[in-house]
């Protein structure tokens, strides 16, 4: 199962419109130091997706990911501007969760990249 909230419809339809994609977006496994996470992608359907569309906008994620998943919730956060802190701005942005945790492939950098602030 696929949920996009009303403020994250709005902010996809959006973007797409004034960068006149027809694209579909991926919900997609992203690596990196804080380990694996999911995240947003412009793509193409391919065999073996699970499609999901909310108004006129086509939602793909793999079978065997959303299996894992159990069910995914894409949400928009509004950045929220902050004074003091390391200057990183109110961290606004896309929120790609699952409702089951995602299984770690080894990959991140350990504790080598957790410096200062995470922005």
């Amino acid at each position: 199962m696929v949920e996009v909230t009303d403020n994250a419809i709005k902010n996809i339809k959006a973007y797409l419109a004034a960068n006149n994609i027809d694209s579909a977006i991926r919900v997609a496994m992203m690596g990196g130091c804080g380990g694996p996470s999911l995240g947003l992608a412009i793509d193409e359907s391919k065999p073996g997706d699970q499609v999901h569309e909310q108004e006129d906008v086509r939602f793909l994620v793999d079978k065997d990911l959303l299996a894992q998943c159990g069910s995914v919730k894409i949400d928009f956060v509004e950045p929220q501007t902050t004074e003091g802190g390391c200057g990183c701005g109110g961290g606004g942005g896309y929120k790609v969760s699952s409702a089951n945790p995602l299984a770690d492939a080894g990959g991140g950098c350990g504790g080598s990249c957790a410096s200062g602030c995470s922005c």
